[in-house]
């Protein structure tokens, strides 16, 4: 059965002015007008869109499905605008929900008047005696009570530990695994599957999953790769490998598609958890964290390399960031260029890059997976971003145009629970990026968050993430009002912006952002 998509604005490259769209055997087989649809597709089932917008569905490069499940279906912290409102929402929590360990996340002290985080005397006094772990937004450190601590063999000993201040580095991902120990299996599906459902809300047909020993352990690895959804899950496991050997039987125990992700090199600019070169400018005597030096680096990409896996870091800081490039050299210099181009290695965040950096990435066709409303929420002379580092290293930020400028591939995600995962807020925060000469057009925009994200996961095909005849027809339905071609004001244009120039338009997003009415994986309808 055909199904016969009318009276809509669809996007296409194929068709720039195409109002109608054919879908067979979850491909689309064909695009064009209403008129032209109804002749050539007479028996078809036809769905009248009036007015909607049809655009290739989204795909997330970054994120942590139990962790953003338990972020939406419990405690969230995001909202919290000072820390005394901060305990005051942990309080009214454990009220209402006088059983169990408590789970929170996404406290933030660098907005709140205070700038002070909450201590072990804080939460305890909200609490009492019962267990509970709140993260910081950036999930790189966590308030955690006197009962939960103690749930917690060796912490005192541990890097990163402080009684009364969140714990950060090794002591936080003790505090963490002993915080998931008080979930049980039902709390823990009910939030997988709540993220899921919530990304295919959104529009989003696929998730790259970024796990690893220290953000969930392969029991919420397996859990997560066991769920039966239609959302699809791109599995990536971020632990460090030696040898080829070592990479292959990883692979065939957690069945991911690569040994990336989040593979600690550092950690955040929030928690002064990032490694740099030089101090933060709020704290005289940190530089941040380094959790794998070069040669470690090395030995993980020459082993995947050689093993055909892709393999990637967690990388933020200067230091990290130039740990990698250099390890990234050696391995070059050893397999040639061409056999670390085949592998998609990738880079998460990747937020303190230079010129020359990106410039010998992209040539050895390194990935950067980046999340743009880290931007939207740190960036700019008053944010987060200016206090930690000051004005000059903020400034330098997640180049956006800068690392397509020297042919970096880049895919977007949103490292939810970080960062809503809605991602028309997504492309609108790296259309509006805060330092002049950063952003990229509104089209580059959205292909980092659709094809980009799809050619991150290793589909290569040249079609898929985009609605040409042949393609999988994965999209998603939006309410949408005006929609232009536009680009930054800041950046010089590729392509014309006149109507008549046939590039296909995208929805404003100055006010309020498209609302999804239907999401589609190939064929099926799985939102809507």
């Amino acid at each position: 059965m055909t199904t016969l998509l009318l009276n809509g604005r669809v996007h296409s490259p194929a068709m720039p002015d195409a109002s109608a769209m054919a879908v067979r055997d979850g491909v689309v087989a064909w695009l064009g007008s209403d008129d032209v649809g109804r002749a050539q597709y007479p028996d078809a089932h036809i769905v009248d869109l009036d007015g909607a917008f049809v655009a290739p569905a989204f795909v997330d490069s970054h994120v942590h499905l139990t962790a953003t499940g338990l972020t939406l279906t419990g405690l969230d912290l995001r909202q919290a605008t000072s820390l005394r409102h901060c305990m005051q929402l942990l309080g009214d929590y454990a009220r209402a929900h006088p059983d169990g360990a408590i789970w929170g996340h996404g406290w933030d002290e660098s907005g709140w008047p205070e700038r002070t985080p909450p201590g072990t005397a804080d939460v305890d006094e909200a609490v009492g005696s019962r267990a509970a772990y709140l993260s910081r937004v950036d999930v790189h450190s966590a308030a955690a009570s006197t009962a939960l601590r103690r749930l917690a063999p060796g912490l005192a000993e541990a890097h990163g530990f402080s009684a009364e201040q969140p714990l950060s580095g090794d002591a936080h991902h003790l505090a963490r695994a002993a915080a998931r120990e008080g979930l049980n299996a039902e709390q823990r599906l009910n939030a997988q599957r709540t993220a899921l459902n919530t990304a295919a809300a959104l529009g989003i047909v696929a998730v790259h999953e970024c796990a690893g020993p220290e953000i969930g352990g392969l029991s919420d690895w397996d859990e997560v790769r066991g769920i039966e959804h239609g959302v699809e899950v791109v599995g990536y496991w971020g632990q460090a490998v030696c040898s080829a050997a070592e990479a292959r039987e990883l692979i065939a125990r957690t069945r991911a598609r690569g040994l990336a992700g989040d593979l600690f090199v550092d950690g955040a600019i929030g928690s002064r958890t990032a490694w740099l070169h030089r101090s933060y400018d709020d704290a005289a005597d940190c530089c941040g964290n380094a959790y794998l030096d070069t040669d470690a680096i090395a030995a993980h990409l020459g082993a995947c390399t050689e093993a055909g896996i892709t393999a990637g870091f967690h990388v933020i800081g200067d230091a990290a960031v130039g740990a990698v490039v250099d390890a990234f050299e050696r391995v070059v210099e050893e397999f040639g260029a061409p056999a670390v181009a085949r592998c998609g290695h990738r880079l998460e965040h990747l937020e303190m890059v230079t010129g020359e950096q990106a410039h010998r990435l992209g040539a050895w066709g390194v990935l950067a997976s980046m999340q743009p409303n880290f931007d939207a929420l740190w960036g700019g002379d008053d944010g987060m971003y200016a206090r930690r580092l000051g004005t000059d290293r903020a400034g330098l930020l997640n180049p956006f145009a800068l690392l397509a400028s020297q042919g970096v591939p880049l895919a977007f995600g949103s490292d939810s629970p970080v960062t809503s995962m809605n991602p028309w807020a997504t492309v609108r925060a790296a259309t509006q990026h805060q330092t002049e000469g950063s952003a990229l057009s509104a089209r580059a925009a959205f292909g980092a968050a659709t094809r980009g994200a799809w050619r991150a996961a290793g589909v290569r095909d040249g079609v898929t993430g985009t609605l040409v005849p042949g393609a999988q027809a994965s999209y998603a339905v939006w309410e949408a009002d005006e929609l232009e071609v536009s680009a930054p004001a800041d950046a010089v244009q590729r392509w014309s912006t006149d109507a008549r120039s046939r590039v296909p338009a995208l929805p404003r997003l100055d006010d309020a952002l498209p609302l999804c009415r239907q999401t589609v994986h190939r064929g099926v309808t799985i939102h809507g």
